[in-house]
């Protein structure tokens, strides 16, 4: 995907978080990250905004020190200004992503083309999930582009519980995902063990009669299925799966809510 898309949506993503700042009353408890007010998400969404922007404008291999990252996303604004004061971490994000050279060096923790890559998506997306919080607090409505949600379920798959140790089971389960938007559909098959998780690209389908998916591959325990964006925010756990076409042992989806978190440390 190319970076310039990923830049203007962490633009438009950030947009909707002003509005919903400049629209909501920031001591509302945000329902899908309750220990957040809607005061709160702004705060980190713009702190991650500073810090990310940090380590795109100092180009070095290595991240922050803790006292550095605290420099750069600096004191936390008052309330009159929180609005203003997250547009100006947005914007000094994008403009540090558009100013930087393709072959910009600097630290980054997922796999990806390269460090601008990186930061552009791992961005967008951080700002589309705060969005759907903010709006879940304010009456809205998450919604963006297909290829975005794939890129996004993409990400979240091969990214973050590629790495992580959260998300295990005993005994291992699988889980198959597939997304369909913008034309086509994209899968994925999600392997829980006792180690943590691992996904790969391409899935079978829940099939308890024979054990085997189309095109000879194991079954996975429990499949999940439907419109890319609702499988965005359900696989973040910011939506429900009522609209999803669910096939196999649905305890699977169990282990995921419970456990698939992604937390800031």
């Amino acid at each position: 995907m190319p970076v310039g898309e990923h830049i203007a949506a962490l633009r438009r993503e950030g947009e909707h978080i002003v509005a919903a700042a400049k629209a909501g009353d920031l001591d509302t408890i945000v329902p899908s990250c309750p220990e957040w007010t809607l005061r709160e998400l702004v705060h980190h969404t713009g702190r991650v905004h500073h810090w990310a922007a940090a380590h795109v404008e100092r180009a070095s291999a290595e991240p922050l020190t803790d006292e550095e990252s605290e420099v750069a996303w600096g004191p936390m604004p008052a309330d009159r200004d929180v609005a203003d004061w997250y547009a100006a971490a947005n914007a000094r994000l994008v403009a540090a992503l558009e100013a930087a050279p393709a072959d910009l060096v600097a630290w980054s923790f997922l796999p990806a083309p390269s460090p601008l890559a990186f930061w552009a998506r791992r961005q967008a997306h951080e700002t589309a999930i705060h969005r759907a919080d903010a709006e879940l607090a304010t009456g809205g409505v998450w919604t963006g582009p297909e290829w975005f949600a794939l890129d996004g379920i993409d990400e979240l798959l091969m990214g973050f519980y590629n790495r992580g140790r959260r998300l295990r089971s005993d005994p291992p389960r699988t889980l198959a995902v597939t997304a369909h938007g913008d034309g086509r559909s994209e899968s994925w098959l999600v392997h829980i063990g006792v180690d943590g998780p691992r996904a790969e690209r391409g899935t079978g389908e829940a099939d308890g009669d024979t054990g085997v998916a189309a095109g000879g591959r194991a079954a996975a325990d429990c499949a999940i299925a439907g419109p890319a964006g609702s499988l965005y925010l359900a696989l973040w756990n910011r939506a429900g799966t009522g609209d999803l076409e669910i096939t196999g042992d649905a305890t699977v989806l169990d282990v995921w809510t419970e456990r698939a978190t992604v937390r800031w440390t």
